[in-house]
């Protein structure tokens, strides 16, 4: 399906991707979206990411020992934001694939501003409470529409004033109910084929490697320093993508 210079850029991008997401607790969907949307195109890039995804996240959100205190307290917008994944991804037939390309790089470019000027707010527990069904129906539409898991979700847990372990795990969680209810719903609606599927397997392993290897990296590197240099290359490949799909 691929030739030889696109398998080795997909194994490159994931293992890039692991890296990111070793050494900052989140990016491996952002990285590989953006990266695989402009070599093969966003939907081949959305059935791409699921198992890397799924596999790397569900390590991250069993581990830390917080993951059935987050449940008790957030199930709602957990729960929400992984059935609603169908709901973009059903949209999503209905809409150009230039827009949903354009839709992707604007996420990107959003998601990096905010980080890059330290935008954020702050959410009391009622207003948490209250606020996660529409954060979390969002986050859902948005993941079936572009594939990313990040918007609003992840503002969204950093406003409940999580601290950093609480927020990683939550993160991690998010991203493989994000990753599993995109994988239903794509299967579902035919959008993944055997050969993505393979593909998609294939991918785990520079992922996994990556990944182990950005953990390591992570107590040697800044991590501020890494985080502006990760969202300044999301700016710049949101606005590619944006700008080629427009």
């Amino acid at each position: 399906m691929f030739d030889p210079t696109s398998l080795l850029t997909i194994g490159a991008t994931f293992l890039l991707a692991g890296l990111v997401k070793g050494v900052i607790g989140m990016g491996l969907p952002t990285v590989s979206l953006g990266l695989l949307t402009a070599v093969v195109g966003l939907p081949q890039a959305m059935a791409l990411l699921i198992i890397p995804a799924f596999m790397t996240n569900l390590w991250q959100a069993l581990v830390g020992g917080h993951l059935i205190d987050l449940l008790k307290q957030h199930w709602i917008f957990f729960l929400i934001a992984t059935a609603s994944v169908g709901l973009g991804v059903y949209f999503g037939k209905a809409i150009e694939l230039s827009i949903l390309s354009a839709l992707l790089g604007i996420i990107l470019v959003i998601y990096s501003v905010t980080n890059l000027l330290g935008i954020s707010f702050v959410l009391s527990a009622r207003q948490g409470r209250w606020s996660a069904p529409f954060f979390g129906a969002t986050n859902g539409i948005l993941t079936g529409l572009t594939g990313s898991f990040v918007m609003p979700g992840v503002p969204y847990l950093q406003a409940l004033g999580l601290d950093r372990n609480q927020l990683v795990q939550a993160m991690g969680f998010l991203f493989t109910c994000s990753s599993l209810g995109l994988a239903i719903a794509l299967w579902g609606n035919n959008r993944i084929t055997s050969d993505l599927a393979l593909l998609s397997l294939i991918g785990l392993a520079p992922a996994i490697i990556g990944m182990i290897i950005g953990q390591k990296i992570r107590h040697r590197l800044s991590e501020v320093q890494f985080r502006r240099v990760f969202f300044w290359s999301m700016l710049v490949i949101g606005l590619y993508i944006a700008r080629k799909a427009i």
